[in-house]
């Protein structure tokens, strides 16, 4: 997978329902669900249903260290 698919996949569900799995280290993972809300040159930002906003940098979803479930 490379940036370019990476940008298209997100682009074509942006606005949609996503549900998210981020690694933060030693076996310790945070769930939420949210939107795609925008995506900028070096990172995109998903809005959760408690209204917070959360960046991540698209090498994060390349290297797996975000998961993306797209509903």
């Amino acid at each position: 997978m490379n940036i370019y698919l990476t940008k298209k996949i997100l682009k074509d569900n942006i606005g949609k329902n996503v549900s998210i799995k981020y690694n933060l280290g030693r076996n310790k993972y945070e769930h939420f669900d949210g939107t795609i809300d925008n995506l900028y040159s070096n990172v995109f930002t998903i809005i959760d249903n408690k209204n917070r906003l959360h960046s991540f940098s698209y090498n994060d979803y390349i290297m797996r260290q975000i998961i993306i479930d797209f509903k």
